[in-house]
């Protein structure tokens, strides 16, 4: 009954509620700039997504980690895929890029993360192709129902709730997952440690541990100080100089104007 219960509100959350907020120019340089083991956050447009970008105060909803073409990896309408994700339907899965071709996202590079390191975090995430959401934890998915406002402080600990279980597929969980495996900081809990060197001066020594899987959230590797934000349009040479500005007017809220009927307020022209 509680697994029948919990597909009903997974359905329900897994609507679309808006249209993508991207295009495809932007996507064909995403394409073009992924490289493996990159985390791409994408700003998702369903009820759950709403839900996750209330809790985290950020735009992106769900993360999914590029592989990039392998031949293990199933083709999806003659397209490799080349994602991982967990999704709360389908459970962690293989798709195609073009999936997310419309929508906004953000690529986060783990910085020189090893060959041997990005290849270990890859099979690691291959090998739990298949792994669902317990959907029977119905209270783990009503989280993303709840209408109230949520204290700041207890926002983490709800996204957490019930996710602690192993068997759970959650984005963002798989993917700390997979970069815990490897012994990769995201945001480790950092403290700080007071020791006595041999000469009798105190020295303040860093101490981190691992976050625990669970308390992870798509924006963490936005934030991750660890993690550098690639950015498609600017990665290849720029010069702004050579930018294709139209000479015709500017836009204001979608309409075209010519430049000259832009004036401050009071000018009469002239």
């Amino acid at each position: 009954m509680f697994q029948s219960v919990g597909r009903s509100i997974a359905g329900y959350l897994s609507k679309p509620i808006a249209k993508p907020g991207g295009n495809r120019a932007d996507a064909r340089l995403v394409a073009d700039t992924l490289s493996p083991g990159d985390v791409l956050l994408i700003e998702g447009n369903t009820r759950m997504s709403s839900a996750i970008k209330y809790l985290t105060q950020s735009m992106w909803s769900h993360a999914a980690l590029f592989v990039g073409p392998r031949p293990e990896l199933p083709k999806t309408a003659d397209e490799a895929a080349t994602l991982i994700e967990a999704d709360v339907l389908e459970g962690v899965r293989a798709v195609a890029l073009s999936c997310y071709s419309q929508f906004r996202v953000r690529i986060c590079r783990p910085v020189k993360l090893t060959d041997e390191h990005r290849e270990r975090l890859i099979q690691y995430v291959i090998q739990r192709l298949g792994h669902q959401y317990d959907l029977k934890n119905v209270l783990d998915l009503a989280r993303y129902l709840l209408p109230i406002p949520v204290p700041v402080r207890f926002r983490r600990r709800l996204m957490a709730f019930g996710s602690g279980d192993p068997s759970l597929a959650i984005c963002s969980t798989l993917i700390a997952q997979a970069f815990g495996a490897v012994r990769y900081p995201i945001l480790p809990v950092i403290s700080r440690r007071s020791e006595a060197d041999p000469e009798g001066t105190d020295q303040e020594r860093e101490l981190w541990r691992i976050r625990h899987h669970s308390l992870y959230v798509p924006r963490d590797f936005d934030v991750s100080p660890f993690f550098e934000v690639v950015k498609p349009r600017i990665v290849r040479p720029f010069d702004y100089q050579e930018a294709p500005w139209s000479e015709g007017g500017t836009v204001i809220m979608g309409d075209t104007v010519s430049l000259h009927d832009v004036r401050p307020k009071g000018d009469a022209g002239g």
